[in-house]
């Protein structure tokens, strides 16, 4: 089984109403193929939603749980956007209120529902948001696909992308906003060794750019990442956005070879990781 995938990076633009953001979506989506099947954004995509607001130039970081007001508009606009484009959509995530904030990934399925992820483990700059941490780790099985959702640090965690795996991931889409290149790095690099140490593909899309105000610049490139052995690129990066600027990469995803190469390839990890699981006790 093949399947088309397309991760993107945005970069964050000041927007006087809504509907300043949701052109840049209808940009970005004029460069994603519509043979895509599932399409992943940045985490808090919709972050430079908070320069709307009259207050922004006063906000401080203990109040971007104030980007919550905007969830209606953002499910209805990317739920509308899957079902026309027939399309899953992994839109990142956004901050949810429910009984407290949550950094939410939302699913976007073609039927025009949405699937939610809330992140498992929020990083400690992340903290200052005032977000509480989710509390289930899914797997979800959109078109005979299984996927799981890493929300930026999330990926950083091995035991997330191992229990994914031995649920019978196939894929993980890895939304992230760091805010240094180190930070950036740290995601990168995991994501590859997530990749290697489970033999899955993984996608990356980071958020972007830089705002006057509390919003802190963002960094990264768009990338589509799958063990680092042949067929694949020599260094497990598949394909990468190399601008700086809102944009997209895609490739098609060969799951079969996947399977075969956990059971031939040069490095059986997937299988090997578990042969002598006894020793792993701590």
């Amino acid at each position: 089984m093949k399947v088309e995938v397309s991760s993107c990076q945005v970069a964050m633009q000041e927007c006087k109403v809504f509907s300043d953001f949701t052109k840049q979506m209808d940009f970005l989506f004029r460069k994603i193929p519509s043979t895509s099947q599932f399409v992943l954004l940045p985490e808090l995509v919709g972050l430079h939603l908070l320069t709307i607001r009259e207050d922004y130039s006063y906000l401080k970081e203990s109040q971007m749980d104030r980007l919550s007001i905007f969830i209606e508009d953002y499910i209805s606009y990317f739920s509308k956007k899957a079902f026309e484009r027939q399309q899953c959509i992994i839109a990142g995530s956004m901050l949810e209120e429910s009984d407290g904030i949550y950094n939410t990934a939302y699913i976007f399925t073609k039927e025009g529902q949405f699937l939610m992820h809330r992140k498992t483990h929020i990083f400690p700059a992340e903290s200052h948001y005032g977000t509480l941490e989710g509390d289930d780790l899914n797997i979800f099985e959109i078109d005979g696909i299984k996927i799981g959702i890493a929300i930026c640090y999330e990926i950083e965690i091995p035991e997330i992308a191992t229990m994914y795996t031995k649920a019978g991931a196939d894929i993980i889409f890895c939304p992230s906003y760091t805010i240094t290149p180190h930070g950036f790095y740290r995601v990168r690099n995991c994501a590859l060794a997530r990749s290697i140490e489970n033999q899955i593909y993984v996608l990356h899309a980071p958020l972007i750019g830089k705002l006057t105000g509390v919003i802190q610049e963002g960094f990264g490139h768009a990338a589509i990442i799958a063990p680092s052995e042949p067929p694949w690129s020599i260094n497990g990066v598949l394909c990468e956005v190399t601008s700086n600027e809102t944009d997209c990469v895609t490739a098609t995803l060969d799951l079969n070879l996947l399977y075969e190469k956990r059971k031939n390839g040069a490095a059986t990890t997937f299988l090997d990781r578990k042969r002598r699981a006894h020793l792993y006790h701590i």
